[in-house]
């Protein structure tokens, strides 16, 4: 056989082998990976290349090579997940860099990472100054996390007691032009509507790159043509802005009748509208 055609199979089999190895091994980021997952990975890859281009003649003895270096981190990866100390052994611990607002520098020079390095690092978390720095971690891939201190984390709805609506993943209902149905039909909508909303707009289907419907049923469009200025619908706030304006219209109607009646029938449902629109505000305007 010749020899391109011997590379050809090789190369087409070895694709195939390290592809359905790589997905055995699950799904990880190069960013994420630890010393010694990149060290495996990195001599697959060398090893596959090597059978493949014919630098190992042996086919045999390249695939044993091989196929070692595939099924022994797969058994210590299924061995860490059942013991917390072959996890360690493999993977690492993470080390504590800041506690309590003090550098420990004994940790520091173990994991051989200077004052400037770390000041670096945790500029890149968006924290300038070491003295908001409540505790910071370096874990098992060279990753680096921190903690800020309470007083200058950002203050969050829970924080201000006020309640807000929950959020799910916005659908994406055109992209390129094309209408997608199934994420229509998850917001429990339909084409009809769709078409109704960019007609109102003045806005023609293939002029549409990406329209999408968030979790309050606001229609989000970004055009072809950058040039064209159009106003985004708000749905939320036009809902909560009609309840304001009918509670306010009670309020008015039991100011200008006379008849004792009608009035307190328009002040008790002023009030009662009144309670409903502070119940739906978080849902409405956060």
């Amino acid at each position: 056989m010749k020899n391109w055609v011997q590379i050809l199979l090789r190369s087409i089999g070895l694709f195939f082998i390290t592809f359905a190895s790589i997905r055995i091994m699950g799904k990880r980021q190069i960013a994420k990976m630890t010393a010694f997952q990149f060290v495996h990975y990195t001599v697959i890859a060398i090893l596959a290349a090597l059978i493949s281009v014919n630098m190992i003649e042996n086919l045999a003895f390249g695939l044993i090579a091989l196929f070692i270096w595939i099924l022994l981190p797969i058994a210590l990866d299924y061995l860490s997940l059942k013991s917390k100390w072959i996890h360690d052994l493999v993977n690492g611990k993470e080390t504590i860099l800041v506690k309590q607002g003090k550098v420990m520098e004994e940790n520091l020079s173990q994991v051989r990472l200077t004052g400037e390095e770390l000041l670096r690092e945790l500029r890149s978390n968006n924290a300038f100054n070491l003295a908001d720095v409540e505790f910071a971690v370096m874990e098992s891939t060279g990753e680096i996390n921190i903690l800020l201190k309470s007083e200058k984390q950002p203050v969050t709805s829970y924080d201000l007691g006020k309640k807000v609506s929950p959020q799910s993943e916005p659908q994406t209902v055109i992209l390129d032009g094309n209408i997608l149905d199934e994420p229509l039909s998850n917001r429990g909508l339909n084409q009809g509507w769709l078409t109704t909303q960019l007609k109102a707009l003045g806005i023609s289907l293939d002029n549409v790159f990406i329209a999408q419907v968030d979790s309050s049923g606001d229609l989000y469009i970004d055009l072809f043509d950058d040039s064209l200025q159009i106003s985004q619908p708000k749905v939320k706030e036009l809902l909560y802005a009609n309840l304001e304006k009918s509670q306010a219209d009670l309020l008015s109607f039991s100011l200008e009748t006379d008849n004792k009646k009608a009035k307190a029938m328009y002040s008790n449902n002023a009030d009662k509208l009144e309670k409903i629109i502070k119940k739906l505000e978080p849902y409405l305007l956060h």
